[in-house]
């Protein structure tokens, strides 16, 4: 099931956040404490952003974070990929907006094709410098046709 996330939702969110990111980023693994993701979520991205979920039961297995054309945040957890999860969260921000963009990483191949496959175009790669991670980039956009 497909809804509107909470504050009450936050730390669990947060939780996917970490999980998928460190399954998906190895490498970064490390980077904040459980602590910082939680307070991330409910402090700013509650605050600036819609936050949507995909529920099995009243397990949270994905989420997304969209704010005026961008996608901040789209995290589903390992045992919920290919499945159509991080589709159905992309499919709510695609009906919300008729332009999206989002920055994922280089080295995250599985995450550029996905956005590539769903229509999303490369139209920026950066060294990382203006980054947290120090990792280089790859900006998409996506537009209603």
């Amino acid at each position: 099931m497909l809804k509107q996330l909470a504050l009450a939702d936050m730390d669990a969110a947060a939780r996917v956040h970490r999980i998928a990111f460190d399954h998906a980023l190895p490498w970064l693994v490390g980077l904040h404490t459980p602590e910082e993701d939680r307070w991330f979520y409910r402090e700013r991205l509650f605050v600036t952003c819609r936050l949507w979920g995909r529920f099995d039961g009243d397990a949270l297995g994905g989420i997304i974070a969209f704010r005026d054309g961008w996608i901040e945040q789209l995290y589903v957890l390992p045992n919920a990929q290919d499945r159509g999860v991080g589709t159905e969260l992309l499919d709510v921000a695609k009906n919300a907006f008729d332009h999206l963009q989002l920055w994922t990483f280089q080295r995250n191949v599985r995450a550029r094709r996905f956005y590539e496959s769903r229509g999303f175009e490369l139209v920026e790669e950066t060294d990382g410098t203006g980054n947290e991670e120090k990792e280089p980039d790859a900006r998409y956009v996506w537009r209603r046709r």
